[in-house]
């Protein structure tokens, strides 16, 4: 994993994920049916999004996207292939958003540590700074991308029953732990792939636990406190007391 975030980048690696992604439904040959595919798609997430995985069925995405019925059919065969298509544009489409995030993340995260001295009191300093950049990139998923975010634990969870579904969650896995290994590999950590790990499991239940309870008093408090202590403990320095 260092090599190929080191030949890469995040941005890079998040780019190829993008560009890997294969559909398995009849591809769009006419004109304009590419956008009806496209729409048969969206048409699914929102579903999902809405009434969950269980309710995709040919007739719902068909009312749901305005189409004939045999619209979907056309497209594809069964729900299987609906769901994973959907994922896939899912999967494409994050991955754009990710690769431009990282882009511009590995440069705010390289002027941080350029500012840094190495004294043990810049480095906490740069923890601090690094907790605070964490728990805004949460918060602002929850606002701004909480439907995102809905449709991908589900599609998790249904990934648990379908290998094709558990393939493109790998892929998806993998953006956000090589832009995390990234992070720490910038910061100088011996074990950037362990750290990035933890971290990312960290994020995927502070975003799970936003949505399921919604906005609560002392939420960002609470997440900052938790993003410090890690990061601090990542870069060997002492977490400030608060008394």
């Amino acid at each position: 994993m260092n090599r190929a975030i080191a030949q890469k980048g995040a941005a890079g690696v998040a780019t190829a994920v993008a560009q890997s992604v294969q559909y398995q439904g009849r591809k769009a040959i006419r004109q304009g049916s590419e956008q009806r595919r496209q729409e048969i798609l969206d048409a699914v997430m929102r579903i999902v999004v809405r009434d969950g995985v269980r309710a995709v069925r040919h007739r719902a995405v068909a009312a749901e996207a305005s189409v004939p019925l045999s619209a979907t059919t056309y497209y594809f065969k069964d729900i299987d292939d609906l769901l994973t298509d959907a994922f896939a544009q899912y999967v494409e489409r994050s991955a754009a958003y990710m690769a431009k995030l990282w882009e511009n993340t590995e440069v705010i995260l390289r002027e941080m540590v350029a500012r840094s001295d190495g004294s043990p009191g810049a480095r906490a300093r740069l923890a601090d700074e690094i907790a605070l950049m964490t728990m805004e990139y949460v918060r602002r998923q929850l606002m701004t991308r909480r439907e995102h975010l809905i449709a991908e634990h589900a599609f998790h969870h249904e990934a648990l029953l379908n290998p094709r579904l558990a393939l493109l969650v790998s892929a998806h896995q993998e953006i956000l732990l090589q832009g995390t290994g990234q992070f720490f590999q910038v910061m100088g950590s011996s074990q950037p792939h362990q750290d990035a790990q933890v971290l990312t499991g960290i994020i995927s239940r502070m975003e799970y636990q936003g949505l399921l309870h919604g906005p609560q008093p002392h939420a960002d408090e609470e997440m900052l406190g938790i993003l410090t202590r890690h990061l601090h403990l990542v870069l060997g320095t002492t977490t400030p007391v608060c008394e």
